[in-house]
């Protein structure tokens, strides 16, 4: 848990092994450099409080359709949790603990949250860095579901493969699992170009040098 070193250092003690990168503490530290007064060990509560609630309302659900069902319901039905369409480069989109907040995020933060929960309930759910707009995967024996975390929607193949068609492959060679190194990456880069643009030096400089540390660790 976070201790007295500083926002870079910690994080630094969280990717320094990129195969077990705890992901869920590592994306609410980089609220750190906006928020450094941030109790992070109650982010996590506050996440751990809310998968409890979870857990309750899933005692009933037998299956594991019924389980994801019940997690979609309570994620965007319960708690409300949306897309911030109205102020996209916000910020406060990317941190973890205003995303709690306010319920409202971007694709990836809201991604982060939603595969926590659903793996809390022994849903098989990845995070896939899909170009342009993070999705989320489930995996069910089944088959897999695909969703899009800003809105809640199941993606079907047609829908997939629109999106994919810009990018000149099909949908399949887009949906493999994101790894927490390359979800970090994509959040660092979110952070990035939201402070690039609004001119935020003291910002921008401990981005670029956690994505430096992360660079570093998948090196090795």
């Amino acid at each position: 848990m976070y201790t007295r070193v500083s926002p870079v250092e910690y994080f630094r003690t969280l990717v320094d092994e990129p195969a077990s990168i705890p992901l869920l503490e590592a994306a609410a530290s980089l609220a750190l450099d906006a928020y450094p007064s941030l109790d992070l060990q109650a982010v996590l509560d506050d996440v751990d409080r809310l998968c409890r609630q979870l857990a309750d309302a899933c005692r009933r659900a037998s299956t594991e359709t019924a389980r994801l069902q019940q997690v979609l319901r309570f994620f965007y039905g319960v708690h409300r949790f949306a897309g911030n369409a109205a102020a996209y480069d916000d910020p406060d989109n990317s941190y973890l603990h205003r995303v709690l907040e306010t319920r409202r995020g971007i694709p990836i933060t809201l991604a982060v949250l939603l595969r926590e929960f659903a793996t809390h309930v022994g849903i098989d759910a990845d995070g896939v860095s899909f170009p342009g707009h993070f999705l989320v995967r489930v995996n069910l024996h089944a088959g897999t579901v695909v969703i899009d975390p800003f809105t809640g929607a199941s993606l079907d193949r047609a829908e997939l493969e629109r999106r994919a068609a810009p990018h000149g492959v099909g949908a399949d060679a887009l949906l493999a699992p994101a790894t927490s190194w390359q979800g970090l990456a994509r959040m660092l880069n979110n952070l990035r170009a939201i402070h690039a643009r609004r001119g935020r030096a003291d910002l921008l400089d401990p981005v670029l040098e956690r994505l430096r540390i992360l660079q570093r660790a998948g090196e090795r």
